[in-house]
């Protein structure tokens, strides 16, 4: 019953972390996660150092569990990372999808065309999810889908900075479709290339943003 209450904890501080509602610098007490929930203190101190462990929260005297920021120099070893994750899930999409998948992931991207044509950061955002998200599951690689959903999830916040961004909307759908053609043609090392230069090219926005935040900060 623990572990399962563990759990729920985590998928609902996760879905606050991927729908925006806790940004970095945020702050989680047990004692707020226990009365949310209607759960004892336990549960909830188990929660926050499973985050702990996986670095999406650090523990800071007086203030609880605060959402992990990141410094210049972290963004770049998360940037670093995700560019080899995303392009390993990339060349094995391109070996593992099915005709279904790659007919869905075509669908997708053709649906985001008005949205990055039109400049609907919001709306682009949770395509480009979707999109990515179709990648994965392609995969077939359960182990590299987990290290992927939460390096992306400490990212998050930036990176949706850096996709209200006009020019970076229509990049992105521009490269979505350098690596969906790799994909659809069963080319790994294409979808590879594609990926790692689409991540590369999101990656100095976001490792900007980074810097300008840091930078402006007292």
């Amino acid at each position: 019953m623990a572990s399962r209450t563990r759990s729920a904890l985590l998928r609902a501080i996760e879905q606050d972390l991927d729908e925006g509602r806790l940004k970095p610098g945020d702050s989680l007490d047990e004692q707020g996660l226990a009365s949310r929930f209607e759960v004892s203190r336990t549960p909830a101190r188990e929660a926050l150092l499973y985050l702990e462990a996986k670095g999406v929260v650090r523990m800071v005297p007086r203030r609880g569990a605060v959402v992990q920021d990141l410094t210049p120099t972290l963004a770049l070893g998360m940037v670093e990372l995700l560019t080899a994750l995303e392009s390993e899930a990339a060349g094995l999409a391109a070996r593992r999808m099915v005709m279904a998948e790659r007919q869905v992931l075509q669908q997708q991207h053709e649906a985001a065309r008005q949205m990055a044509q039109q400049l609907d950061s919001e709306a682009y955002m949770r395509a480009n999810s979707m999109f990515h998200n179709a990648i994965y599951e392609g995969s077939r690689n359960a182990v590299l889908i987990e290290q992927l959903r939460a390096t992306r999830r400490r990212m998050l916040t930036y990176h949706r900075s850096s996709l209200s961004q006009p020019a970076r909307v229509r990049d992105s759908w521009q490269e979505h479709a350098a690596l969906l053609s790799a994909i659809l043609a069963g080319d790994e090392s294409g979808a590879r290339d594609a990926m790692r230069e689409h991540i590369q090219s999101g990656g100095r926005v976001f490792a900007d943003l980074v810097a300008g935040q840091q930078e402006s900060r007292p």
